[in-house]
């Protein structure tokens, strides 16, 4: 009986570039569904909320905005809350349920919303930072942040990747990206492609975003490795909250593609595209290394996955051994956005914007999230 009347809210919380919607784009596509689906199975009555967030503004200001978020949708009421983040929402959570935090200067919300708390799960979050953020802060780096937001935000985006790509045409395209001169594929690509969203019906929205991304960047800079070093000194875990993660990882391009991936200009580009955030992120910092499992657990994952295990894998955007925080609930074969559901399926036209040989699916994708939906329900205690 007690069940009927308990209020319980989970809260998606968006990464880096996070939106709700935009573009014709939810952020987490499907999500809601497969966990509604799940948690029915369980009698677990909840309210699932797709957080809006501040997309590149530093981890505190994103912590404000997902206590703005909980009281407006009366959350200071609620009897359970679980917090879901993904990439760096899940430092935004871990933040806000640290023991005697001060985001301002009246504390009250916050220590009510933390003891409502019963859960933050993580997925795919960078606990110890990227190498990637390092490299946005760089001129080739911000180019590259420009037009992956783009992408990520815009069918106009996505579609216009491929008359970038027919303009320097497959081989030349195909030689830039996997060869050294990848600046000035990447220079014409992200011309083409941003002049391309302008066309479309919300590219005021569209272009709203893209100056709040420009006008705080302060995420990019607390993702590094060395600044996440701090973080963790500093952000603790609550006693009463139950922390899991959901750690993703991507084949080592290009391991998982296809012969065909190779003959078509745009999954060409892309692939290219991936290859390099992958590159980059499997650098790890030799000061700032990343927690190591035991190599019982390693080698039992690495059969799992039929490659390799170690501190150069990732998902194209965060290094797979910076994601475990907490109990782990699964490594999952996919990439960063694959786990958000941004893959192309039938309800998402153009969705694998940037394809990593994973080959994720819809199978998969209900498979991780009923697992988060199991914890979820084991920290319920119900």
């Amino acid at each position: 009986m007690g069940d009927l009347i308990m209020r319980r809210q989970i809260y998606l919380v968006p990464g880096f570039f996070g939106f709700s919607q935009l573009g014709g784009f939810n952020y987490f596509q499907g999500v809601g569904k497969i966990l509604r689906e799940v948690l029915a199975q369980y009698n677990f009555d909840v309210e699932i909320i797709q957080c809006r967030t501040k997309p590149t503004a530093s981890i505190r200001h994103r912590a404000n905005r997902l206590v703005d978020e909980v009281c407006e949708n009366g959350g200071l009421d609620s009897d359970e809350i679980y917090f879901v983040g993904h990439s760096t929402g899940g430092l935004d959570a871990r933040l806000l349920c640290t023991p005697k935090v001060r985001l301002r200067t009246d504390t009250t919300v916050e220590r009510s919303i933390v003891d409502n708390t019963r859960a933050v799960v993580t997925v795919a979050t960078p606990h110890h930072g990227t190498p990637l953020a390092s490299f946005f802060m760089t001129i080739l780096g911000r180019q590259l942040l420009e037009l992956l937001t783009a992408l990520a935000t815009s069918q106009g985006g996505r579609l216009g990747l491929l008359a970038a790509a027919q303009l320097v045409g497959f081989s030349q395209s195909a030689r830039d990206l996997l060869g050294r001169d990848r600046t000035r594929l990447l220079d014409i690509v992200s011309k083409e492609v941003v002049s391309l969203t302008t066309e479309e019906r919300d590219a005021d929205a569209l272009w709203q975003y893209l100056r709040e991304i420009a006008s705080d960047q302060g995420a990019m800079v607390q993702l590094m490795p060395e600044t996440m070093h701090l973080f963790n000194a500093a952000v603790t875990d609550h006693p009463d909250v139950r922390y899991s993660s959901l750690v993703t990882v991507a084949p080592p391009p290009p391991s998982g593609y296809r012969v065909s991936d190779l003959f078509s200009p745009i999954r060409a580009a892309l692939s290219g595209v991936f290859s390099l955030l992958y590159n980059i992120t499997a650098r790890e910092h030799r000061h700032y290394p990343y927690p190591r499992p035991d190599e019982d657990f390693l080698e039992k994952e690495e059969n799992a996955l039929s490659f390799q295990l170690d501190s150069r894998s990732n998902d194209g955007i965060v290094p797979t051994l910076s994601q475990i925080h907490g109990r782990m609930i699964d490594i999952v074969k996919a990439d960063h956005l694959d786990i958000v559901g941004q893959f192309t399926r039938d309800d998402v036209p153009h969705g694998d914007w940037l394809p990593s040989g994973s080959h994720f699916d819809l199978e998969r994708l209900e498979a991780s999230w009923g697992g988060i939906a199991q914890e979820i329900v084991t920290a319920s205690g119900k």
